[in-house]
């Protein structure tokens, strides 16, 4: 392909990308409202792979989302109904939803509906399950987690769903765009974001008063300064998925991984995955642990760097030094190298660091491989044993990329 025709169909993916607008339109049970979903189904983080080949927390995850939806009455029987195709796991991404870490969706767990009102394509993220490291996408299925899944499925999201239908949706990215602005970068800092999306919310909670429980809807966004992770990870699908399908576009549409691989989708290059091994690790680990600690569980939230957020906007988010590791110095060293491996500037994403420079936007597989600079992204750290050990910056691996190029 000739370069300038690489480009063209580059920009046209950026430009549909950073046009795309994410708008919250609905919040319903993952099985009513995710088209495919049925009964016996849970999805799952990254490229699908054999049951046999899931291992540690991701398959500990998988396991306790059966037993949470009630499809088994103990872990060896879901081991077993699994196996035999009883009960049958997906990717997150085959039906339109994005994970984190393990990513487990279950039929009657609530999800965001997140609408791109140009198109009118939908994507699916379902709830933050809550400030205890030890939580289902992290590995862990007990007693107090099922309690919170129930929590939120049961006290939460009906409030919050009767306000979303009675505001008639809530427009996600200017709450994005104002974020940026004061101190978060969409996906490991969204305390702003939380705070903005209360702001919106607010008199549509109160004006359906006790009817759908506004006041723990209400307080469970108050409390969370992760709430709204999973609306900016739904929001970042529906613009990545903008730019998906453009012929020639050498453009990432989606990066991800499982308890074994990473991979990356591309624009030009239909839905398949090009797979790669897991990732280098940057992380400041909590008290009592280290890397060695360290487990891989899967996890799809790097779709918000896909679009030029999370660790492709860290100069806006350095308090992130206190969470993640790092110092401004070297997130500037790190902000200025990935404009290196990106098509554009958004136009709306702004870093205020930066003198309002737009956030690098488009990773380029081809200058992936050029420059050798791995795209960066910002994550929670899961542990052996389940749960959250630290959180810090991974290294997308090469191969993955040029296994990409090659198929040009």
């Amino acid at each position: 392909m000739k370069p300038a025709s690489l480009l063209r169909a580059n920009l046209q993916a950026v430009e549909a990308i950073t046009t795309a607008d994410p708008v919250l339109t609905n919040i319903d049970a993952a099985g009513s409202v995710v088209p495919g979903f049925t009964r016996n189904t849970i999805l799952t983080s990254g490229p699908i792979m054999p049951w046999e080949d899931y291992i540690g927390g991701q398959r500990d995850a998988i396991i306790g989302g059966a037993l949470f939806e009630g499809l088994a009455d103990t872990a060896e029987q879901a081991d077993a109904m699994i196996a035999r195709g009883e009960i049958q796991v997906r990717g997150c991404q085959e039906l339109g939803c994005v994970g984190s870490l393990s990513g487990i969706y279950t039929a009657s767990m609530p999800v965001f509906v997140v609408e791109n009102s140009l198109t009118g394509r939908a994507a699916f993220c379902n709830f933050f399950e809550g400030k205890n490291p030890r939580r289902l996408n992290y590995g862990v299925y007990d007693d107090q987690v099922r309690e919170q899944l129930l929590r939120i499925q049961q006290e939460i999201a009906p409030g919050l769903a009767h306000a979303v239908r009675h505001a008639g949706g809530v427009p996600l990215k200017p709450i994005m765009i104002r974020a940026l602005n004061m101190g978060d970068e969409l996906h490991s800092r969204n305390a702003a974001a939380a705070l903005l999306f209360l702001q919106a919310i607010s008199q549509a909670l109160l004006e359906i008063g006790q009817k759908a429980d506004a006041k723990t809807a209400l307080a469970a966004i108050n409390e969370d300064p992760y709430f709204f992770l999973r609306l900016s990870m739904a929001a970042c699908k529906v613009m990545a998925d903008a730019g998906q399908g453009v012929v020639g576009a050498s453009v990432v549409t989606a990066m991800a991984f499982n308890c074994r691989q990473f991979a990356i989708r591309v624009s030009g290059l239909g839905d398949r995955w090009w797979t790669g091994s897991l990732p280098k690790v940057h992380a400041r680990f909590f008290p009592g642990y280290s890397e060695k600690d360290l487990a891989w569980m899967g996890g799809e939230s790097p779709i918000t760097e896909t679009v030029g957020l999370g660790a492709f906007a860290q100069c806006a988010a350095f308090a992130l030094q206190a969470y993640q590791g790092g110092s401004p110095a070297e997130m500037l060293r790190r902000q200025r190298r990935l404009y290196r491996i990106t098509t554009a500037e958004h136009p709306d994403f702004k870093i205020p660091f930066l003198s309002f420079r737009g956030v690098p936007t488009g990773i380029d597989i081809f200058k992936v491989v050029k420059t050798g600079i791995a795209p960066l992204i910002n994550v929670g750290i899961a542990g052996q044993a389940g749960g959250q050990i630290g959180a810090g910056v991974i290294e997308a691996p090469l191969d993955c990329f040029v296994s990409a190029t090659q198929a040009f």
